[in-house]
C-alpha cells in the first residue's frame, strides 16, 4: 500500500511539473511579446481568479458563471445517461436491436453536437433548454456505444454459469450482464462527461445566451479582454480534471478486479 502511495504520488509528480512548465513558459512570453491583446500576462488572469465572487465586466461572478454551466452540464449529462445505459444495455443484450438500430446510430453518432443548434433554437428555443439539447447529443453516444460494447464484452463463461443455475432473463441481467459491463460502462460515462464539458462551453458562446463560461469567455472576447477569457478558460481545464480524477478514483475503487484475469 504503502508502495503504490509512493508510486501514485511521483505520478502526480510528473504531471504537475508539466504544468509548472507551460505556466513559466506562458509567464516568459508575456513579458517577451508585452501585448495584453495577444498574451496577457498571468498577474492579470490571476486578479480574475482570486476574486472569483465580484462581478466581472459589469455581470455575473466567476463563481455565478461557473454554477450555470455545471448546473447545464450536469442535467445534459444525467439526462443522457438515464437513455443511453439502458437502451445500450437492450441493444448490446439483443441482435434483432443491433440489426434495426445500429445503422441509425451510426449515422447519427458522427454528427458534431454543435450542428444540432438550429434544430435546438427550432425546437426549444434559445435559452437553457437548446443548451441542454446541445450537452444531451454530446454526452449520449458516447454512453450508448460503450453500454453496448460493454454488454457484449460480458464474459460467456459467466453467462453459461448464470443459465447453468436457471437464472431467469432478469436475474442474468442484475446479477451477471449489467456488473460484467460496469467497468466499460464507467469509462464511457467518463469519456461523454468530457464531451459533454466542451459541449456546453461551445453552446453558451452561440447567441442568445446570457450566462455561463461559454457566454462570459465570447463576452470578453468581443470586449478584447483576454485576462477573463484565460481566467475562464483556466477555470474549464480544472473542472475537467478534477471531474476526471473523480471518475479515476472511483474506477480504482470498483473496478480494478477488471484488470485482474
Amino acid at each position: 500500500m504503502v508502495q503504490a502511495n509512493k508510486h501514485r504520488i511521483r505520478e502526480y509528480g510528473k504531471g504537475l511539473s508539466i504544468i509548472f512548465l507551460l505556466i513559466l513558459a506562458w509567464g516568459v512570453l508575456a513579458l517577451v511579446i508585452q501585448n495584453n491583446f495577444i498574451l496577457p500576462p498571468l498577474r492579470d488572469m490571476l486578479v480574475v481568479l482570486l476574486h472569483p465572487a465580484q462581478p466581472v465586466l459589469g455581470g455575473a461572478s466567476l463563481i455565478e458563471n461557473t454554477l450555470v454551466s455545471l448546473r447545464e452540464v450536469l442535467t445534459g449529462f444525467f439526462a443522457a445517461a438515464a437513455i443511453g445505459i439502458p437502451l445500450g444495455l437492450f441493444i448490446g443484450s439483443s441482435a434483432n436491436a443491433r440489426s434495426y438500430l445500429n445503422p441509425v446510430i451510426q449515422i447519427l453518432r458522427p454528427v458534431p453536437p454543435i450542428a444540432w443548434m438550429p434544430f435546438a433554437i427550432a425546437w426549444f428555443a434559445i435559452g437553457f433548454q437548446s443548451v441542454i439539447f446541445i450537452i444531451f447529443m454530446g454526452a449520449f453516444f458516447p454512453i450508448l456505444i460503450s453500454t453496448t460494447d460493454a454488454v457484449q464484452g460480458v464474459r460467456r463463461q459467466w453467462v453459461d454459469v448464470a443459465v447453468m443455475f436457471k437464472a431467469t432473463d432478469l436475474e442474468r441481467m442484475t446479477t451477471v450482464t449489467i456488473p460484467g459491463a460496469l467497468p466499460v460502462t464507467w469509462s464511457g460515462l467518463r469519456v461523454a462527461f468530457g464531451v459533454a464539458w466542451m459541449c456546453v462551453v461551445a453552446a453558451e458562446m452561440l447567441p442568445g445566451t446570457s450566462a455561463g463560461l461559454g457566454f462570459l469567455i465570447m463576452y470578453a472576447y468581443n470586449l478584447g479582454q483576454l485576462q477573463v477569457i484565460g481566467a475562464g478558460m483556466i477555470i474549464i481545464g480544472i473542472i475537467g480534471l478534477g471531474a476526471d480524477a473523480l471518475f479515476q478514483v472511483v474506477q480504482l475503487r470498483f473496478f480494478a478486479w477488471r484488470g485482474r484475469d
